[in-house]
C-alpha cells in the first residue's frame, strides 16, 4: 500500500463523487440492515467480527487487511463473499458501506477513524483510540464535524453489571471514595516474549504498510501481530491496552473525566526480552474531589495485589468495592469512633478474619454479570439507526484514553505533571507537552 497524504485522500473521495461521501446519511429503519466494512481482522478484529455476526441486521459487505491469511479466514467465517481489500482507503470509497469497524494495531486508529469520518462512514474503533492526546482530540473533532456516530471498543460501557456498579459508587454507596487501585498482573519472567532477531517479513505481509505512520525499522516478529503491544511505537503498553478499561470504569463510577495531576515510575526491571514497555510500573493520578487513583503493573510476579482477587478496588469511607470480570462485591468498613480508639477482641477478630480469609466476608452487596462484545456491537448498530450517542462515545473514549497516555508521559519524563483538562496541556512542564503529539513517518501527514 503506497502511503498518501490526507489532502490526496480527500481529493480521491471527491473524485468518486459526493454520493459516496454521504451514503450513510440515509435514514435507516429499525429493521434495516447496516452494511459494514471491517478494517483489521487479526486477533481482536476476529473477536469483534464474531460480535457483529451475531446481529441479524448487520451485513459485512467488505473486509480489509494487509495479511492475506486473515482475509481468507474472515471471508470463510462470513460466508457471503465480501469484497476484499489490502488498502483501507479503497474500502472507504465503497458506496454500499454504511459504517466501518477498525481493529487495526493502535498506531493506525486515529488516521483511519478520521479518514472514515471524511468518507461519510460511522465508526466503531477499538481501544485505545490513539497513541497521543492530540490525535484523540482530532478524532473527536472529525466525528463532530462530519456528523458521524462513533463507538469506541470499551465494552464495559454496554455491560449492565458495570453500569450498576458505576451507579452504586457514584450514588454514594461507598461514601466518600478517596482511593482507587487497579491492576494488571501476570508473571512473564524470565523470557517474556523472547528476543528473536530481525528477519524478513512473512511473504504475505507488507511490513512497510503495517508500519504506516510509525518509524521505519526492520521486521521483527515481536513487533507484528499481537506482540506489537510491547512496543511504544505502536502502543501505549499494558497501561493503554488493559488500563484503559479500568480507567474508563473509574471515570464512570467517580463521575470524572480527567485528572488534575499525574506521576509514574517504572521500567524493564526483570523480564529478559526485546520489549520496550515496562514490566513493572506504578502510575498515580489525582482527581478532582481528592481521589487518588493508581495503576499497578507487575509482569514478573502474579500474586494478588488486593485483599481479594479483583481488577479494580474502590476504597470509600463506608466500604470497599472489588470489581472483577465476573461481578463485584462490597465489604463494609469497620468505623471506630474517636472516643473509643481501642477495638474489642471481637472487632479485631472479625477484621483479622477478613484480611486472612479465616472468617467469612460480610458482603451486603454482591453482583454477578458479564461483559459481552455482542452487547457493545448491538448498541453501535442501534445508534447508527437512531443517530444517538453510543455508550462509549468518542469524547468519553478520548478522555479515558488521555488519562492513560498522560501517565506514560509522566513516566518517560520522570516528572510530576499538572494537567489542564480544558486546554489539554500540562501547566508545569513544556518538555512534557511536546509528547502530546508526534510526527507521522513521511509521506503520511499527521491529522493534527
Amino acid at each position: 500500500m503506497k502511503p498518501i497524504t490526507r489532502r490526496e485522500f480527500t481529493r480521491t473521495l471527491a473524485a468518486v463523487g459526493t454520493t459516496a461521501a454521504f451514503t450513510s446519511f440515509r435514514v435507516l429503519g429499525a429493521n434495516d440492515r447496516v452494511r459494514l466494512g471491517f478494517i483489521g481482522l487479526g486477533n481482536r478484529g476476529d473477536q469483534v467480527l464474531d460480535a457483529f455476526l451475531k446481529q441479524s441486521d448487520a451485513e459485512v459487505v467488505a473486509i480489509c487487511d494487509i495479511y492475506q491469511p486473515y482475509l481468507d479466514f474472515a471471508a470463510k467465517k462470513i460466508g457471503t463473499s465480501p469484497k476484499q481489500f489490502r488498502d483501507y482507503r479503497k474500502l472507504l470509497e465503497l458506496k454500499d458501506v454504511d459504517a466501518v469497524v477498525i481493529a487495526t494495531p493502535d498506531h493506525w486508529h486515529a488516521m483511519q477513524t478520521i479518514h472514515a469520518c471524511e468518507a461519510g462512514k460511522d465508526v466503531y474503533v477499538e481501544k485505545p483510540i490513539c497513541l497521543r492526546v492530540a490525535e484523540g482530540r482530532a478524532m473527536v473533532e472529525a466525528v463532530k464535524r462530519h456528523g458521524r456516530v462513533c463507538q469506541a471498543g470499551m465494552q464495559r460501557r454496554s455491560s449492565a453489571m458495570c453500569r450498576e456498579m458505576a451507579e452504586f459508587v457514584h450514588g454514594g454507596g461507598l461514601g466518600k471514595v478517596t482511593a482507587v487501585r487497579c491492576f494488571h498482573i501476570q508473571n512473564e519472567w524470565p523470557k517474556g516474549i523472547g528476543n528473536p532477531p530481525d528477519s524478513e517479513p512473512p511473504a504475505d505481509l507488507d511490513w512497510d504498510a503495517w508500519l504506516g505512520p510509525a518509524p521505519k525499522v526492520p521486521y521483527n516478529r515481536n513487533r507484528a501481530f499481537y506482540q506489537f503491544r510491547w512496543f511504544f511505537d505502536y502502543s501505549g503498553g499494558q497501561l493503554t491496552n488493559m488500563g484503559i478499561h479500568y480507567l474508563d470504569q473509574i471515570h464512570w463510577a467517580l463521575g470524572q473525566s480527567a485528572p488534575l495531576a499525574v506521576t509514574a515510575m517504572g521500567g524493564k526491571y526483570a523480564v529478559e526480552d526485546n520489549r520496550d514497555i515496562p514490566d513493572t510500573m506504578e502510575a498515580l493520578w489525582h482527581y478532582p474531589g481528592n481521589t487518588l487513583v493508581s495503576f499497578t503493573q507487575f509482569n514478573a510476579n502474579s500474586a494478588g495485589a488486593a485483599a481479594r482477587p479483583c481488577e479494580i478496588e474502590f476504597r470509600g469511607t463506608k466500604g470497599t468495592l472489588y470489581l472483577e470480570g465476573r461481578g463485584w462485591a462490597v465489604v463494609p468498613e469497620i468505623i471506630t469512633p474517636h472516643e473509643f480508639p481501642r477495638r474489642t477482641p471481637i472487632d479485631r477478630s472479625i477484621e483479622r478474619g477478613w484480611r486472612t480469609g479465616e472468617a467469612p466476608m460480610i458482603e451486603p452487596k454482591k453482583v454477578s454479570g458479564r461483559m459481552d462484545n455482542a452487547d457493545h456491537a448491538r448498541n453501535f448498530l442501534d445508534c447508527i439507526k437512531s443517530r444517538a450517542a453510543c455508550n462509549a462515545d468518542i469524547e468519553s473514549a478520548h478522555r479515558s484514553t488521555s488519562a492513560t497516555l498522560l501517565a506514560n508521559v509522566a513516566m518517560q519524563t520522570k516528572a510530576y505533571l499538572e494537567w489542564d483538562a480544558k486546554a489539554e496541556q500540562f501547566t508545569n512542564n513544556a518538555a512534557a507537552n511536546k509528547l502530546l503529539r508526534y510526527d507521522y513517518r513521511p509521506p503520511l501527514k499527521s491529522p493534527l
